[in-house]
């Protein structure tokens, strides 16, 4: 089945097996995001209704928030968007965005995807949990190493919400991060991209 026929957590949790916990381990500390970056921000914020639409989250602030973040670490990993992924008939789909480890081969070619982001379709977290922890597992049965975190963010613009998959554990960040304070935010995507491990791998689809 698709990622998106996932409807909640707990649907992942019994048919992989996968226990849950809640925890802080995001150990975020603020991180400014350039001054060219929060000003365009603002514009988009001040002048564009950004929260219409899915469509509209996804460009104007999702996206520009994950690329800025992204940017200070282009050189370990790859940035996809709506990239189809496929470990069987039962996880397979296109994640909103996937971030990957960077190949030798260039842009075009998919690594061990480690970092998965979906958009909560109609700010709607329950499944969009679900549909996220589905992709880590696949993302975890493609890289071949269930030691080798793997990591989720669910957000619908507005609210960020981060967790992790490791082995059988999947953890949930207790705290959610916001818009309304960028510099935590940022300092959270930071973190996750930080404890993404890098490591060289076969291509895989």
């Amino acid at each position: 089945m698709a990622f998106s026929d996932y409807k909640n957590v707990s649907q992942v949790q019994q048919e992989f097996k996968i226990k849950y916990a809640e925890a802080n381990f995001v150990a975020a500390q603020e991180h400014q995001p350039t001054d060219s970056f929060q000003q365009e921000f603002a514009f988009s914020l001040e002048n564009i209704d950004v929260f219409t639409s899915e469509a509209a989250r996804a460009e104007a602030i999702i996206f520009p928030i994950l690329r800025e973040v992204y940017k200070s670490y282009h050189d370990k990993f790859s940035l996809w968007i709506q990239k189809t992924i496929s470990y069987n008939a039962s996880l397979n789909g296109t994640p909103d965005y996937l971030i990957a480890t960077r190949s030798e081969l260039g842009k075009t070619v998919l690594e061990k995807p480690l970092i998965a982001l979906v958009e909560a379709k109609k700010n709607d977290f329950e499944q969009g949990w679900g549909q996220c922890l589905a992709e880590l597992v696949a993302a975890q049965k493609m890289n071949g190493d269930d030691r080798m975190p793997v990591y989720g963010i669910v957000t619908d613009g507005k609210l960020w919400e981060l967790g992790k998959l490791r082995e059988g554990l999947f953890t949930k960040n207790s705290e959610s991060f916001t818009v309304d304070h960028l510099a935590r935010l940022f300092g959270a995507l930071h973190f996750i991209f930080q404890s993404a491990p890098v490591k060289t791998a076969v291509a895989a689809a």
